[in-house]
């Protein structure tokens, strides 16, 4: 049977003043938030491929858990982003012509006809036709950045992240030395394709992958997006490229809490 009892009374909040303190004595303060653990990567040579040391990164940038509706959403964001919108046709208004009637209204036994520039006729205007606009859509910053390690902590939890040394590139731009690589260690066409991504422009390396490239793509820091790190098999990422990916995308995370103290 069940038994009632009386609502306690509820906790006034810290937030807002005590009417029995002085508000001018009241002092703001903040507080760090909880440390945030922290998960390890190897950094391997390129190309050998050698273990060189281990690195820690913050959970909340390499291991954030899968949200499929953000990462949608960031790839609508960026594809609506690229979209020209330079198709454009003529109204009827827009055509060079005479706006005189071409026959008269009744006595013809004919359909009923304007100018030569109706849409109905070979020449004239086009109806409802495209014209130049804007496809970009708007996305918030934060949920942005969100994605961005979102799509990173996907690949690091499947092990597709794979973080190499600075200066990656190869002695020539041949592209069978880029292949041998790729075969050597798993990453060409047969198992998914790689997509490997540097700090800057590495001239003998992204010449070799352009021309093998069945196996991957090699792109700088600065070209990528979210789809790219999405759409092949792996990801081969310089330090300092994934340090500056994390660095530019980070807004979304408080790193001091306001609260207020009072006395």
């Amino acid at each position: 049977m069940a038994t009632e009892a009386p609502m306690p009374a509820p906790a006034q909040p810290q937030a807002f003043a005590n009417p029995h303190v002085n508000s001018s004595t009241a002092t703001p303060a903040f507080r760090t938030p909880p440390k945030v653990p922290d998960v390890l990567t190897t950094i391997y040579s390129f190309p050998a491929m050698e273990p060189l040391r281990f690195v820690h990164y913050p959970a909340n940038h390499l291991h954030l858990p899968l949200r499929r509706d953000i990462l949608h959403r960031a790839v609508i964001f960026e594809g609506d982003a690229t979209r020209q919108g330079t198709a454009s046709t003529k109204w009827r208004n827009d055509v060079h012509g005479s706006g005189a009637k071409i026959r008269p209204q009744k006595g013809t036994g004919r359909a009923r006809l304007g100018d030569k520039k109706s849409p109905m006729l070979r020449g004239g205007g086009v109806a409802f036709g495209p014209h130049p606009r804007d496809f970009s859509t708007k996305l918030p910053l934060k949920m942005y950045d969100l994605a961005w390690r979102t799509a990173l902590s996907y690949r690091y939890r499947r092990g597709e992240l794979i973080l190499v040394e600075d200066g990656v590139d190869i002695e020539m731009n041949e592209p069978r030395w880029i292949k041998q690589i790729m075969e050597r260690n798993h990453w060409g066409n047969a198992d998914g394709r790689s997509l490997i991504v540097t700090k800057g422009v590495r001239e003998n390396l992204f010449q070799a992958i352009a021309g093998t490239g069945e196996d991957g793509r090699a792109k700088t820091e600065d070209d990528i997006d979210v789809k790219d790190l999405l759409e092949l098999g792996r990801i081969i990422i310089e330090r300092s490229a994934l340090d500056g990916i994390l660095k530019d995308h980070s807004s979304d995370l408080n790193r001091i809490v306001p609260t207020a103290l009072y006395s």
